[in-house]
C-alpha cells in the first residue's frame, strides 16, 4: 500500500469542458484533494475506507472549504496535483482507510475512486480519472 498524497503544485482541474462538478456544504473542514461523502445531514465530510458510513464516496474536493461553506466536488472527471510516480498508468485508485486519503491499494473496503491517465504532453503527465458511483452502496 503506498498513500497517494498531494503535490506541492496543489490540486487542479485538467478537461474542464468534460469534468462532472457539483456543490454541497462542507459539514467540517476539508482539503482540497480530499475525497468526501455525504452525511446524514446532507453535507460533505470527509471519507474513509475503514469507517462506517464514511466509504460511500461521492467525489474529490476540488478547494478547501471551512464548516457550513460551500465545497466544490469533482463526481467525475480529471484532477492533477497528485504525487503519483509510484502509481504504473491505468493503475486503480482506491479510499483509504487514513481519513481523507487515497492509495494505491484497497482499504477495508474496497472503493475505486478511478485510474490513473497520462496526459498528452511530451511527459505523459499522470492525472487521475475519478468516477464515484453514485448509486452503489458499499457495505
Amino acid at each position: 500500500m503506498t498513500a497517494i498524497t498531494i503535490a506541492t503544485t496543489g490540486v487542479r482541474e485538467v478537461h474542464v469542458d468534460k469534468n462532472d462538478v457539483f456543490d454541497m456544504i462542507a459539514a467540517e473542514a476539508i482539503t482540497a484533494g480530499q475525497p468526501v461523502y455525504q452525511t446524514s445531514a446532507g453535507k460533505a465530510g470527509i471519507a474513509d475506507a475503514n469507517a462506517s458510513g464514511k466509504q460511500q464516496v461521492r467525489g474529490i474536493a476540488l478547494y478547501d472549504t471551512a464548516a457550513g461553506k460551500p465545497c466544490a466536488i469533482l463526481r467525475r472527471g480529471y484532477i492533477a496535483g497528485y504525487a503519483l510516480s509510484g502509481v504504473a498508468y491505468d493503475g486503480i485508485v482506491y479510499l483509504s482507510d487514513t481519513a481523507g486519503s487515497l492509495d494505491d491499494a484497497a482499504g477495508t473496503m474496497t472503493v475505486n475512486i478511478g485510474r490513473v491517465e497520462s496526459l498528452n504532453d511530451p511527459d505523459l503527465t499522470k492525472v487521475l480519472f475519478i468516477d464515484c458511483d453514485h448509486l452503489r452502496a458499499w457495505s
